[in-house]
């Protein structure tokens, strides 16, 4: 029988319950996955995310009220209109249901909208990071940034289309200063060029490896220490990567193989050391790969001249990279190829580069073979070549004759090799030669005629030949170099010749046979273009000179008459005030630590006592010290330290100044240089170039451990170096060997009543090759980093014996270095020059402006000529040679194949004679009459690498 619904279990009635529940679930699903429903929730979500502030919040809540109504109609349609038919419990229930479902929705969408609505009132981040950034980093470019404003309109960076993303930043030149800071311009997610080149950075922060998107980077020319890490994998996607004049040290790493799109690759000018990676062999899209000056060692990958189909420029220039002519071949595209200051073997077949080549450098490696193995033939596309310089090889044969095939050539260096004796080649066809270097070339015969028709040539060098004959017309209007030194010309030297040399940046003419007697030649050409010719003339041939002469003589008897009347004056001012009072005798100087007394403007009054006195409040006045900032230590200390900066502290007296020892609170035992008056930067200008050189650090610099701007004084503390300097350990050793120390763990120290602690050995270590080898390639280092790995580089201006000071290990540290840039313009024109004995010959030139890197390098060359013969620059014993200084001696007996008698007798049993002899040519090279002759730093320490004496 059937039964009714009030006859039912309870058990069955819950049953129905819970199945019209189920399908009540169920309609409000249908209600939810409505196409209606849903594209409204699509708008409302688009209208939510993709709109900026032009929907605003109310908006939005009047579309949600919208939505709510719609689905509010779509439940009644479902409920009385398609046969719901319900009871009205049943409705109500179900409609609670669909409310609730709606109500968690409706929160989420309420919730999502309110946190755009804070979003869009929070800055922009990628504003926020840049900002930060240029905050931080100590910005000093005079270009102002309105923080407030879009990071998009900013000068240097560039946002995508949609302008919410910085792509691009370009910062160069800005004077951005210290480590780029964590959670900067790390955090530029969509970053894909950046470029903080020519800047003063000194570190990079953990989360700058993780530009996923990077295609170009540029931090060359800045001070970043430290190694590369394999993290350089991260950039897939990088196209140019410079990280040049930096001081990156250690290996290249593998992960270089990551960087398949990597089209140029700059990390010339490090400290990069071994071997190239091999996985740089995968970068098959590079078109420029520069390695040039670091300390890169090894072989090439095997594979090397085929891995790259596409490269263009290879320089490999100022490394120890050795191999052979077969491992650069297959070059195929190659334009630009220098490999030169390496260790390359072979016979140089040139025919291996299929490219149109444009600049092949070669030079100073151990290339050898016939000359006629180097092709200049139209097969070979030499004709577009413009520039080649193969000399100092050992290449031997003659000279090609077929040379007019490149007639674009420009520069043309073949010096220094081993031809066979040869008459002039034929090169008058090659009319665009500007450089022609043929020096030590074998040659014999006249000079021909012809040479000048080369009318664009602007420097000729045929030194060291054996040319006979007259010097030709040589009527070539932008001649600006003319070397014609040691050969065997003859005669007179044309009219139109001497009209050009006061026009001439360089002219030498020494060691000929040439005819001076009719020449009006002033004494200063004689005495340097005109050296040693032998068909030079008395002085009484040339009127005009001997008038000058006796004019001179004159003058100076009258200088000399006057000098010894006040000698005589002040004696008598001396003996009146000692027979009043008694003086407290000075200290016995110890020559072992004081620099040479400066006479002329060199020359300092050491007496303190006026400055002292106008410093008032000395315990108001900070000294800064680097390393210790909170500790509290003013003038007051200094003059405590230096008994009033008084003459028995007195260390030495410099060209910048005089420097005074000792002891600062904390037991800090310093060298106080007090440096020049003349500055003409104000004090706080004064105190950042010191701030500036007191983050400068190197093992083979003294380093400057703070600072005092007291009155008009500017004061420069520096680490005390307890073995003194190399020019007083040098001159000061006995005439005998004391001892062999290769040894340096026997050495003893010992106390010293006036000098503290002094190394008994040290003396001991100076008679060996293998320690003054060491102290050259300290100093090398030192300079090499000066001017390569500081930006702008440093210049010393000031390289002597006495600036290279021994510390308590025996390690050569450099000393003075960057004091110039304290003085600002104010440095006086005599001590800017470099100390006698050490001014390269450019100084004396009339357009001689200011001192170089390349003067730097001269003034290491004298050092190095004083370490291998124990001589001074100037004022010493020059066997064979009379008015000579020490590298117009050692220079001849380089050229004249006898270095060995100019070897230090105290050192030449200690180590290879061979590799005094080498060091003896790298100084040669230094001492170079023209700057572009002379290698760089960089360049001399991995040649004085080469000759390295071994440890046993």
């Amino acid at each position: 029988m059937k039964r009714t619904k009030t006859e039912w279990s309870e058990k069955e009635v819950m049953n129905r319950v819970n199945e019209e529940s189920l399908n009540s679930h169920q309609e409000i699903l249908d209600i939810f996955t409505n196409p209606i429903f849903n594209n409204a929730i699509t708008i409302q979500f688009f209208l939510i995310y993709e709109s900026e502030p032009v929907l605003t919040p109310q908006c939005c809540s009047l579309l949600y009220s919208l939505l709510l109504l719609l689905c509010m109609l779509l439940f009644l349609r479902r409920e009385f209109f398609q046969g719901g038919g319900g009871s009205v419990a049943s409705v109500l229930h179900n409609f609670s249901q669909y409310l609730m479902g709606l109500g968690v929705f409706g929160s989420v969408l309420v919730l999502t909208l309110f946190f755009k609505h804070l979003a869009s009132q929070q800055p922009n981040t990628d504003d926020f990071f840049v900002s930060e950034f240029l905050k931080k980093m100590s910005l000093t470019s005079s270009k102002v940034y309105n923080f407030s404003s879009s990071v998009c309109s900013w000068q240097g960076v560039s946002c995508d289309s949609k302008r919410e993303s910085v792509v691009e930043l370009v910062f160069s030149g800005m004077g951005l200063s210290g480590p780029i800071p964590d959670t900067t311009i790390g955090k530029l997610s969509k970053l894909q060029s950046l470029d903080l080149s020519n800047n003063n950075i000194t570190g990079l922060p953990s989360d700058f490896w993780s530009f996923s998107l990077l295609k170009r980077l540029n931090l060359s020319s800045n001070q970043i220490p430290g190694s590369l890490t394999n993290n350089i994998g991260n950039f897939g996607l990088l196209e140019v990567f410079d990280l040049s004049s930096n001081n990156f040290s250690g290996k290249i790493p593998e992960a270089v193989s990551s960087l398949v799109s990597l089209r140029v690759l700059k990390l010339d000018h490090n400290r990069f050391e071994q071997n190239i990676p091999f996985g740089i062999l995968k970068c098959q899209s590079l078109v420029s790969i520069d390695f040039s000056s670091n300390q890169l060692s090894g072989t090439l990958p095997p594979g090397f001249g085929d891995a790259f189909p596409k490269l263009i420029n290879l320089n490999l220039a100022g490394n120890n990279i050795y191999g052979n002519d077969s491992d650069i071949s297959g070059l195929k595209s190659i334009v630009s190829l220098n490999i030169s200051g390496n260790s390359f073997q072979g016979s140089m077949m040139m025919g291996l580069f299929q490219g149109k080549v444009e600049v092949m450098d070669l030079s100073r490696n151990q290339f050898q073979g016939h000359i006629s193995q180097v092709h200049f033939v139209s097969n070979y596309n030499w004709s577009h070549l413009v520039y080649l310089d193969l000399s100092e090889n050992q290449l031997d044969g003659e000279i090609f004759q077929n040379l007019n095939e490149s007639r674009n050539l420009k520069h043309l260096n073949l010096a220094h090799n081993k031809f066979t004796r040869q008459k002039f080649p034929k090169i008058e066809m090659l009319s665009g030669l500007e450089y022609l270097n043929l020096s030590k070339t074998s040659l014999i015969g006249n000079i021909p005629a012809e040479i000048s028709q080369l009318s664009n040539l602007k420097s000729l060098d045929v030194s060291m030949n054996h040319l006979i004959g007259k010097i030709p017309l040589l009527n070539i209007k932008n001649l600006k170099v003319l070397d014609l030194s040691n050969n065997n010309l003859s005669g007179q030297v044309p009219p139109s010749v001497l009209e050009k040399l006061p026009l001439m940046e360089k002219y030498n003419f020494s060691y000929n046979n040439l005819t001076l007697c009719a020449l009006e030649i002033k004494p200063t050409i004689l005495k340097t273009a005109f050296f040693g010719s032998l068909n030079s003339c008395p002085i009484a041939a040339n009127p005009s000179l001997f008038k000058k002469r006796a004019t001179q003589h004159k003058g100076m008897k009258l200088a000399l008459a006057l000098t010894l009347s006040m000698i005589c004056l002040i004696g008598l001012l001396l003996l009146a005030f000692g027979c009043q009072k008694k003086t407290k005798p000075w200290p016995v100087k110890q020559t072992s630590y004081k620099e040479e007394h400066m006479s002329g403007p060199f020359s300092f009054h050491t007496d303190s006592t006026t400055w002292v006195a106008d410093v008032k409040q000395a315990t108001s006045v900070p000294v800064v010290i680097f390393d210790k900032p909170l500790l509290n230590i003013t003038f007051a200390d200094l003059l405590a330290a230096t008994s009033n900066f008084d003459r028995g502290t007195l260390l030495a007296e410099g060209k910048f100044g005089p420097v005074y020892r000792g002891f600062l609170p904390g037991g800090i035992h310093v060298a106080v240089k007090v440096l020049v008056v003349g500055s003409t930067l104000t004090d706080k200008e004064a105190a950042r170039e010191l701030e500036y050189l007191g983050r400068i650090k190197h093992p083979n610099l003294v380093p400057l451990t703070g600072y005092c701007v007291a009155g008009d004084q500017r004061i420069a503390i520096y680490d005390y170096m307890e073995n003194g300097n190399l020019q007083n350990l040098l001159y000061d050793l006995p005439l005998g060997v004391l001892q062999r120390t290769d040894d340096w763990s026997t050495d003893t120290w010992e106390e010293d009543d006036n000098n503290g602690i002094q190394n008994a050995g040290s003396e001991g270590v100076l008679t060996t090759w293998r320690f003054r080898h060491k102290i050259a390639l300290g100093t090398a280092r030192a300079l090499a980093f000066l001017h390569h790995g500081c930006s702008p580089p440093i210049i010393h201006r000031d390289v002597k014996a006495s600036s290279v000071y021994l510390d308590y290990n025996l390690e050569p540290r450099l000393s003075d270095f960057g004091l110039a840039r304290i003085f600002g313009g104010g440095l006086d024109e005599e001590i800017a020059l470099c100390s006698p004995g050490y001014v390269p010959p450019e100084f004396s030139q009339p357009e001689f402006d200011t001192s170089t890197p390349k003067s730097d390098v001269y003034c290491f060359g004298v050092v190095l000529f004083e370490l291998l013969t124990g001589k001074k620059p100037i004022g010493d014993d020059y066997p064979d040679e009379k008015e000579a200084t020490l590298v117009s001696w050692v220079r001849g007996l380089v050229r004249k194949n006898k270095t060995s008698r100019a070897i230090d007798l105290k050192i030449r049993d200690t180590g290879p004679e061979e590799q005094m002899e080498e060091a003896l040519k790298i100084g040669y090279l230094c001492t170079a009459d023209l700057p572009s002759k002379r290698p760089s730093m960089q360049q001399i320490v991995g040649l004085l690498k080469d000759i390295e004496p071994s440890a046993n």
